[in-house]
Parts: C-alpha cells; structure tokens; sequence
C-alpha cells in the first residue's frame, strides 16, 4: 500500500523556521521526481517546489525562492521541506507529493496533475 506521511507542521512566529519531512512506504522513492504543494483556506492548491529523482534539478516557486529548501534522503526513502523566515502567507495545509513519472532522473513537475501520490497533509499556521 503507497503512503506519503507528512509531519513536522505547527505553529511558529513571523521570521521562524519549521521544518517538513515526507516519509514514503510501498514505493521505491529514488525512482520519482518529488515535490510540495499548499493550500490556503479559500484558495487552490499551488506549486511550492519540487525535486527530481536524481536529486540534481530544483524548482521552486517564486515566493518561497530563498526561504525554502527541499532535499531528499533516498535511502530513508524520506523528502523534506526546510522553511526559514517564515511569513503569515505561508500558512497552508502543506502536501507532499510523487511524480507520475518513474524512473527520469533529472525530470521535476509544477502541476498537481503530474503527480500520482498525494500525502494527507501537515497543517502550518505562522502567526504571532
């Protein structure tokens, strides 16, 4: 059975740090492109930057470019999510997700159609 599990979500300051992990089981996680999502409350969801396989491409997008960083360990077959200075607007449920794509090394993804395994979600709420 596939799982994504995500955690590490909660509650912090302006200006604070969390930091997100995507544990994987029933799927071999070296093998796809990876990536986080968000979603605000009343809005969609929306690209926030993904990994390929190899490990060796990025793409963030442009509000999180210098805050975040994604990094993948693949034999803990496990992704995370670095977030530093930290801002009221990035307060979104927070979802990782697999590429639909096995096995392209240097391949990454922007749309939420091109992923095929979704996780439940971590909520982040950042607030003073």
């Amino acid at each position: 059975q596939v799982q994504l599990v995500e955690s590490g979500g909660g509650l912090v300051q302006p200006g604070g740090s969390l930091r997100l992990s995507c544990a994987a089981s029933g799927f071999t996680l070296g093998y796809r492109a990876m990536g986080w999502f968000r979603q605000a409350p009343g809005k969609e969801r929306e690209f926030v930057v993904a990994i390929s396989a190899s490990n060796s491409n990025t793409l963030y997008a442009d509000s999180v470019k210098g805050r975040f960083t994604i990094s993948r360990d693949n034999a803990k077959n496990t992704v995370y999510l670095q977030m530093n200075s930290l801002k009221p607007e990035d307060t979104a449920i927070y979802y990782c997700s697999a590429d639909r794509s096995y096995g392209s090394s240097g391949r990454v993804f922007k749309s939420p159609d091109e992923c095929e395994y979704w996780g439940q979600g971590t909520q982040v709420t950042v607030s003073s």
